[in-house]
């Protein structure tokens, strides 16, 4: 271990600490969360990954939208995690994309894409001066810089820090309350809802395990086993909701290009655990509005997850790509897989 893996290490804590501000605005919270980064540094460790586990902003929003109160979303990403631990031990990640096809996966990843930009342009209609902020900042930063990071720490903190001057009599007490940030044991309960929404929720995770667990291993130049990841990210997601916190999942790690990315991903999942066990995470949310995170969301979404992927997914098959975006960016990504399947049944018939 060297002062670049810990540098690495903490660039990375950088950019899953907005988008764990983000999982607060849900209900999901950030103490029994820790558990989960708990897990991933057993997993990693246990499976020899370098693809450590973090928030996800994809998973998050998609969490979120899906349930409509905390304890329906909870539930969601329980029952995520047991199934996505299921499909890794059995080893039915690899067997699952190569039946739905390249079309339906990155068409449902582009879809995604469309969800995050509408998330965005939501935040920015609720809070014009600290969204508008936010969006001009990581237009600019990333055009500049090119680098995911940096735009998320500026546009976030930027915009924050405009705000609090601007409001500097006014601070916001958005999650102030710490009354969820604590071990509370989830009433579990499985409906027709929940089971549909978990399925939309798996599928999303199928679809960014492969992708950001693989991006991962080809910025470290090492061969990772998704299937490993989908292991102990799925444990994490329902040992997490189990005891109130959110989904942590696989993500395109910065720790990959640190000379020993095997222990910077660890060394970045021991600091996001501590600051959440330190219930800091639900305090500076005090001065770090929601929207603040609505331009690296936007970024994230349409000019990173949605060209990439339905370029790749139109190469494919451009009926099936066009469906599956589609469906996927307005109802889930189930039913746009579901659509996609459809589509490709037709077109293999006719």
């Amino acid at each position: 271990m060297n002062f670049q893996d810990i540098l690495a290490a903490i660039a990375v804590v950088m950019n899953g600490l907005p988008q764990g501000l983000l999982a607060l605005t849900y209900g999901f919270a950030a103490f029994p969360t820790a558990i989960a980064f708990g897990v991933g540094i057993i997993g990693m460790v246990a499976f020899n990954q370098i693809a450590p586990i973090s928030f996800q902003a994809e998973s998050i929003v998609l969490a979120g939208k899906l349930g409509d109160n905390r304890q329906e979303r909870l539930n969601i990403v329980f029952f995520t995690g047991i199934v996505m631990t299921i499909i890794g031990v059995l080893g039915l990640l690899e067997p699952t994309i190569q039946f739905i096809g390249p079309a339906i996966l990155q068409g449902m990843m582009a879809g995604v894409g469309i969800t995050l930009c509408k998330v965005s342009i939501d935040m920015i209609k609720s809070n014009k001066m600290v969204g508008g902020t936010s969006l001009a900042i990581a237009l600019l930063s990333y055009f500049i810089s090119k680098d995911l990071v940096m735009t998320i720490v500026f546009c976030v903190f930027g915009s924050a820090l405009l705000d609090n001057i601007i409001n500097k009599n006014n601070v916001s007490n958005q999650v102030t309350d710490l009354k969820n940030e604590k071990f509370s044991l989830l009433k579990i309960k499985l409906t027709k809802k929940i089971i549909r929404n978990t399925l939309a929720l798996v599928t999303l995770q199928i679809g960014g395990n492969i992708a950001y667990g693989s991006i991962t291993g080809e910025l470290a130049k090492t061969k990772v086993n998704v299937d490993f990841i989908t292991i102990y990210s799925g444990i994490g997601d329902s040992v997490s909701a189990l005891f109130g916190g959110g989904p942590v999942e696989a993500i395109i790690s910065g720790t990959a290009v640190a000379p020993n990315p095997k222990m910077s991903g660890i060394i970045m999942m021991l600091i996001l655990m501590v600051v959440l066990l330190l219930k800091i995470l639900p305090r500076i949310a005090k001065y770090i509005k929601n929207e603040t995170i609505c331009g690296f969301l936007f970024i994230l979404g349409a000019v990173i997850v949605f060209p990439s992927n339905i370029f790749a997914a139109v190469q494919a098959d451009p009926a099936i790509a066009g469906v599956t975006s589609l469906v996927t960016a307005l109802v889930d990504p189930f039913i746009g897989m579901l659509a996609g399947l459809v589509v490709k049944f037709i077109l293999m018939i006719f």
